[in-house]
């Protein structure tokens, strides 16, 4: 595996460095690996909707970034005090995504190794004591991986509450009052329980992580640099992707599942959809053929696509949903239970 050194620390060209690397990957590639950091960033899930997850006053008057990430999962907040890590490989055969824990089994090992006794726990969570220390995600393009995360080393876990929008429901099913009560840094358990041993920094963590790596080291070169620039340019750095346009919706479902929460908004005009948008922290296992097969390598945009102008009842919706691999767009859901919660109520035929 090539371990790149990054030292930028701007938001949106570090997520165009990782989908950059992402696409040069090919069978037999060794891969590549990571270690970033940003300087303080809301980095929203791809499928979040970014104005419900920020605290937009506190952002613009601290001035923080807000950026988009291609990965799903929930918003987290970077600083000086996170280091963040990317895997990225081949997979060498179809099916289920890589365990969270199989595939950032290097992290975990290296902060055990620092006497710091993490777990992976729930969905996607790197656990210490009870505390959530890590949040991570992971995509798929076709057959090519890719695996981040972002370490609380010790970040300004003040800022983090104040900065996010956190839904209640999802502390409430954690049986935790908030997001504050939830995190913490790696730093202040180490302080606490090993007060011998020198403060724990993000170079400390760095360096933990580059002594346990294997393979050599990869500086990107001209060619990397201006195509991810030119990538952070037109996407990542764009009003666009991070926040999108809004259209008005008439129809609103949201419900938290084991899978993560998912918001379907629905515009209906003359009894047919004429916009439809997904919204949640849930990820998606990786592109897929429709079970038709008239759309191939299809994406969460091509379901939305394909039910705009279907009739919104029940039957007119159904028929959209039975198309489309749902196990592979909402990854770890019961299609069946999807579409009850989707469907539209028999009676109601819109405006």
């Amino acid at each position: 595996m090539y371990w790149i050194v990054n030292e930028s620390l701007d938001p949106a060209f570090n997520l165009a460095l990782e989908e950059h690397f992402l696409g040069k990957i090919e069978p037999g590639h060794p891969g590549y690996a990571i270690l970033w950091q940003n300087r303080p960033t809301i980095v929203v899930g791809r499928f979040q909707n970014a104005r419900q997850e920020v605290n937009a006053d506190f952002v613009r008057e601290r001035g923080i970034s807000v950026v988009r990430r291609m990965t799903g999962g929930g918003a987290v907040y970077h600083d000086a005090g996170t280091l963040n890590y990317t895997f990225i490989h081949h997979l060498d055969r179809e099916g289920a995504l890589p365990a969270f824990s199989e595939a950032g089994r290097p992290i975990a090992e290296a902060l055990q190794n620092l006497g710091l006794p993490v777990t992976f726990s729930g969905r996607n969570d790197l656990m210490l004591d009870g505390l959530k220390v890590a949040g991570v995600a992971h995509c798929r393009q076709g057959m090519r991986y890719l695996h981040h995360g972002c370490i609380l080393v010790d970040s300004d876990l003040d800022v983090l509450s104040q900065a996010l929008n956190v839904d209640p429901e999802k502390y409430r099913s954690k049986g935790v009052a908030s997001v504050r009560s939830r995190v913490g840094n790696l730093a202040a358990y180490l302080a606490e329980r090993r007060p011998d041993l020198p403060p724990l920094t993000v170079r400390r963590v760095r360096d933990a992580i580059m002594a346990h790596r294997s393979g050599e080291e990869y500086r990107p070169d001209a060619e990397d640099f201006a195509a991810v620039t030119r990538l952070r340019d037109a996407k990542y750095a764009t009003w666009d992707w991070v926040y999108g346009a809004s259209p008005p919706f008439t129809e609103r479902k949201a419900r938290r599942f084991p899978w993560g929460k998912l918001e379907a908004l629905f515009e209906v005009k003359r009894g047919r959809v004429a916009e439809c948008r997904f919204h949640g922290d849930f990820f998606m296992a990786g592109p897929g053929r429709s079970l038709t097969g008239e759309v191939g390598g299809c994406e969460l945009s091509d379901l939305e696509d394909a039910l705009r102008g279907a009739p919104y009842t029940a039957e007119g919706v159904a028929a959209v949903l039975d198309r489309f691999p749902l196990t592979l767009l909402f990854s770890g859901c019961d299609p069946d239970e999807l579409k009850a919660f989707l469907l539209p109520e028999r009676a109601q035929v819109g405006e």
